[in-house]
């Protein structure tokens, strides 16, 4: 198989179990820390294209600077949204994979097969 990046947080249970299937399939996959190496904006578009999904299906609801930045606002387009997770990178949801076959947000791990 081609290049596999998982975009990971170690802390996170659905993203170690999501490397744990890749590694399972023999794959061991670039591994991108988006806390330490936030993505920037283009990166997160290009994701969100892959994924076909738009940004708001990203945002991490439940984090403290998703309320602080006031993104429940209906009024914040795309631009608005992708620049708060480039900012502040906890409000990503993860784990994103990406291969040859297209990228998903694997919530839950067993999408990764879609993957593969």
């Amino acid at each position: 198989m081609d290049e596999v990046t998982i975009y990971h947080n170690p802390s996170c249970s659905k993203s170690r179990q999501t490397l744990q299937l890749l590694r399972e399939h023999g794959i061991e996959p670039c591994i991108i820390h988006y806390l330490q190496a936030p993505p920037s904006v283009p990166t997160l578009r290009a994701l969100l294209a892959g994924m076909q999904l738009p940004a708001r299906e990203l945002l991490r609801s439940g984090e403290d600077e998703y309320r602080t930045l006031g993104l429940d606002d209906p009024q914040l387009d795309d631009d608005d949204l992708l620049d708060a997770m480039q900012r502040h990178p906890r409000l990503i949801n993860r784990p994103i994979v990406v291969t040859s076959r297209g990228a998903r947000l694997c919530r839950p791990p067993e999408r990764v097969l879609e993957l593969l």
